[in-house]
């Protein structure tokens, strides 16, 4: 797992109880994104919308229980952004 995935992760989880729900991702990317993808965090074309945030969730989200582990997101993030 890359110390990317864990920078993102720990950007997203927002109330810091070590998973991310679907609304985190969402929120979080709304309002970090850009500022995640101007320090290098994240791909400047890894910014999207509300849309592109829910489909990161859902691809992320292995077992279905509407919560993403780190692990989870990590393996996700790291083959799509290539880290």
């Amino acid at each position: 797992m890359s110390d990317k995935a864990r920078i993102l992760f720990d950007a997203l989880d927002l109330d810091h109880d070590g998973t991310l729900t679907r609304a985190e991702v969402i929120g979080a990317l709304r309002a970090k994104g850009p500022t995640l993808a101007a320090e290098g965090v994240i791909p400047l074309w890894g910014v999207g919308g509300d849309d592109a945030a829910s489909a990161l969730f859902d691809q992320a989200d292995q077992n279905g229980d509407r919560v993403l582990s780190f692990e989870e997101f990590a393996a996700l993030v790291d083959r799509r952004f290539g880290w």
